[in-house]
């Protein structure tokens, strides 16, 4: 078994700051999803974190002797250090300095299995260590080892290399992406031309969206073979998934499994993440996926909600989802119209959850009766198929039919409606 690196945990509790612990005990999560082993921790409180060295110069040299007495591979920052806060603090300390931010980047280069969460998260590295390269000095030797971080991915991402070489670099997977962002783009625009309404799964990391959808999957679409990875871990998911969702009364939606959000998210991510991220933008509606079991659910709401107002999709229609009620000891609070509670490891409430889709995404479905030109039976074809049909008659002009349609539909057929 790889030995696992040793580390410290270390954090600034600024004054006001009351989800501090809560940062803290990510930032253990993190560095355990990155095989590190945290074996101790290191916080102080200030009213703003020191420019120069992060935290005070007593607490630094507190810190070097915890370094020594626990005889640790590295210190791991909560929050993203500037270049020369790393450099300062490795003269201090003499030992590998790195920070949240990295650690969350290592996570997803580990996690990135298509070509286009590849490219992502490679060029979110090369941006986070443009402005790291200058004076990294012995530092750049440390760092090359152990957990891999900053330097997974291909030979030519080494720290070693210069500005130039790493801008080029970037030049180049940025065309690289933008080919893939154009085919990501068209996908879009062909299902919006369909007219078949989307919804998003959004929320914290590790809150369950991915068992959700599996969940939609074997209850509708039972044969599909296309089931997304699932895991109890932070990010298990990075690429985005779309399935067909088709609903009884053929009604069908495309539903759509994003990368989980999490607290001080590095802004790299989001804006290489970006063009993956559009698919929440671009949804008719959006199903917020909490985790009811992390005491800590309210603060993870609110991150979700500042991301999401980051990426402009803050005014979409949303249905809250409470998942894994199974672990709460509490009462689960009344389902309301916005609120759903449900387990999706144990298929609880799913049945509230998709009524309260049905009823949002397909309100606007018009009723109404048609008669369709017995030469027009391609129409009739087209709807049986697409639209729900609930009585048939064949008349001396046509066939009469009463139907329940979208509005692209009826929009289309309209002419041979007949009130």
């Amino acid at each position: 078994m790889e030995d696992r690196e040793k580390a410290i945990i270390a954090g600034v509790e600024l004054s006001n700051q009351d989800d501090f612990e809560n940062l803290m005990e990510e930032l253990y999560n993190l560095a355990d999803a990155c095989n590190i082993e945290v074996i101790d921790r290191i916080t102080q409180r200030l009213d703003k974190i020191n420019s120069s060295q992060y935290f005070g110069k007593g607490k630094v040299e507190e810190l070097q002797k915890l370094v020594d007495e626990k005889n640790v591979d590295m210190v791991i920052f909560d929050d993203e250090l500037t270049p020369s806060q790393i450099r300062n603090l490795e003269k201090a300390i003499d030992c590998k300095i790195i920070d949240r931010t990295s650690v969350i980047l290592d996570i997803f280069a580990k996690r990135a299995r298509t070509r286009e969460a590849q490219l992502q998260v490679e060029i979110a590295k090369l941006q986070y260590m443009l402005p790291r390269l200058i004076g990294f000095g012995e530092s750049m030797d440390r760092q090359g080892g152990g957990s891999g971080l900053y330097n997974r991915g291909s030979g030519e991402t080494k720290l070693e290399l210069d500005r130039r070489k790493i801008e080029d670099r970037i030049s180049k997977l940025d065309k690289e992406l933008e080919t893939l962002v154009t085919q990501r783009q068209n996908q879009r625009k062909r299902r919006k031309k369909e007219g078949i309404p989307v919804i998003s799964l959004v929320g914290y990391t590790n809150a369950g969206k991915s068992t959700i959808m599996n969940l939609f999957i074997d209850l509708f679409n039972p044969s599909m073979e296309k089931k997304v990875f699932e895991k109890n871990m932070l990010f298990a998911t990075l690429e985005t998934s779309v399935r067909r969702i088709d609903l009884p009364d053929n009604k069908a939606f495309l539903l759509t499994d994003t990368v989980g959000f999490i607290s001080k998210l590095p802004h790299y991510l989001i804006k290489a993440f970006r063009s993956t991220l559009e698919e929440v933008s671009e949804a008719d509606m959006l199903v917020h996926v909490v985790d009811y079991s992390n005491v800590n659910y309210e603060k993870q709401i609110a991150v979700t909600k500042n991301t999401l107002k980051e990426l402009g999709a803050e005014n979409i229609p949303v249905i809250y989802c409470y998942n894994k009620i199974d672990l709460k000891d509490s009462e689960i609070p009344e389902q309301s119209e916005g609120k759903k509670y449900i387990s999706a490891r144990k298929k609880q409430g799913m049945d509230k959850l998709i009524d309260a889709i049905i009823k949002k995404v397909f309100g606007e479905y018009v009723n109404c009766n048609m008669l369709i030109p017995y030469d027009r039976g391609d129409i009739v074809s087209y709807l049986n198929d697409n639209a729900n049909i609930k009585s048939t008659d064949y008349k001396n002009e046509g066939i009469s039919i009463a139907v329940e349609c979208s509005k692209v539909d009826y929009e289309k057929y309209k002419k041979y409606a007949t009130q």
